[in-house]
């Protein structure tokens, strides 16, 4: 095995993808919000998933806090 296949292969270990539901992603964004943490994890994960205000706001996140999150709402 060369070493740019042992390279990769040695990275494809340590950073395994997790398993992310849609619905555990709703539920970090909506606690991101309600806490006023919003990073960039939260808005990569907005962007990932597609939410829309409408999902936000029926999952418990305040008004005020997805007005301020417009411009990465689709």
């Amino acid at each position: 095995m060369g070493k740019s296949k042992r390279r990769i292969l040695h990275k494809g270990i340590n950073n395994q993808i997790t398993n992310l539901k849609r619905g555990d992603a709703l539920r970090n964004v909506v606690n991101a919000c309600n806490a006023k943490k919003i990073d960039a994890g939260t808005k990569d994960l907005i962007s990932l998933f597609g939410f829309s205000a409408e999902e936000l706001l029926e999952f418990g996140a305040r008004y005020e806090d997805v007005v301020g999150l417009n411009g990465i709402l689709s």
